[in-house]
């Protein structure tokens, strides 16, 4: 079984999946895939429709999920081995293969987060955030900030971690800080980002555009499913029916209005929130080849490596090979 380079990444692995059509078959023979997950992040909408239209089942995988607290509960069960695939950024498996993990993962989502500033705030450009009160989610080293970081100093020779009064803090307690008033931008996560759009906030600069400002060709995945490399080569079928049904539920939630609406109980959302989650879901769907996606991501590595240092990357000043999954290029 195999997947050709386009095959998975957007529209050519979506159109395969479609083949396969949207009423799946029970196999009871499917090989369990335990998924870790937190319990209340993005990522159920796409496993929920998943189990509720049994594209597990109908690609030969049987798919449980497994919530967790928090990030970090997730990693370490990962690297014990009590799951088989998480979710994570590619900075993270990099770092885990340069210190003798066999970690890898195959694109996710590309959705970033962006800074965001209400509507009728006199803030049009990165220079406007001097003197401001910025929130920031995901603490100092995080990607979407390292990246706006470096492009406020390559293009504006401004320091923003110094010039601006950062303020970091999780991203829902930001969100609100931010419709209080309290801050004048916040860099959120995507769907925060979303949410706060659907309230009457705009984008000031999302880390996408940062990171094509600063050599990236076109979207790069931020997540990716993540799991070892010794388990996709032993239970290849599984892993790649895993993948099918990721396409699957990506080409249904790309298409069907109605999908959104039957997963709007476990988003919490409705209206102009539930429309706005949806679009930018869709917007975060990967359609490129996974080698350029990987060739972008290895020079965005190098930008990162700079600025955020070995605490953020290790010993590691390149991106390690194989950090996205070399079965998926072939």
């Amino acid at each position: 079984m195999n997947i050709s380079r386009r095959g998975f990444c957007g529209v050519g692995l979506l159109a395969a999946a479609s083949s396969l059509g949207f009423h799946a078959f029970a196999n009871p023979s499917a090989r369990k895939v335990r998924v870790g997950v937190l319990k209340f992040g993005t990522v159920n909408w796409e496993l929920d429709t998943i189990k509720h239209h049994q594209f597990d089942a109908a690609n030969g995988v049987d798919v449980e999920v497994v919530y967790f607290a928090g990030e970090d509960a997730t990693n370490v069960a990962m690297l014990a081995g009590d799951l088989d695939v998480i979710v994570s950024d590619w900075l993270w498996v990099s770092r885990q293969r340069s210190e003798g993990e066999d970690l890898t993962l195959a694109p996710y989502s590309t959705a970033v987060g962006a800074i965001m500033v209400r509507e009728d705030a006199r803030i049009h450009g990165i220079p406007d955030l001097v003197g401001k009160k910025v929130g920031v989610a995901g603490g100092a080293l995080d990607k979407s900030w390292l990246l706006i970081q470096g492009l406020a100093q390559r293009d504006h020779k401004i320091d923003l971690a110094n010039e601006a009064e950062i303020v970091f803090g999780a991203p829902p307690l930001l969100s609100e800080k931010a419709l209080s008033g309290e801050l004048d931008a916040v860099l959120n996560f995507w769907h925060f980002c979303a949410r706060l759009e659907a309230s009457g906030f705009r984008r000031l600069i999302g880390a996408d555009g940062a990171a094509k400002a600063l050599g990236a060709s076109g979207p790069v995945s931020a997540l990716g499913y993540v799991f070892h490399e010794n388990w996709a080569t032993e239970n290849r079928d599984a892993a790649m029916g895993f993948v099918r049904a990721s396409a699957a539920a990506k080409k249904l939630l790309a298409e069907s209005d109605a999908e959104w609406e039957r997963l709007a109980p476990i988003m919490r959302a409705e209206g102009r929130e539930l429309e706005v989650l949806r679009d930018r879901y869709r917007e975060g769907i990967p359609n490129r080849p996974l080698a350029e996606e990987e060739s972008d991501a290895a020079k965005l590595y190098d930008i990162l490596a700079d600025i955020g240092g070995e605490k953020l990357v290790g010993e590691a000043r390149q991106m390690a090979p194989g950090t996205f999954w070399a079965a998926l290029k072939t």
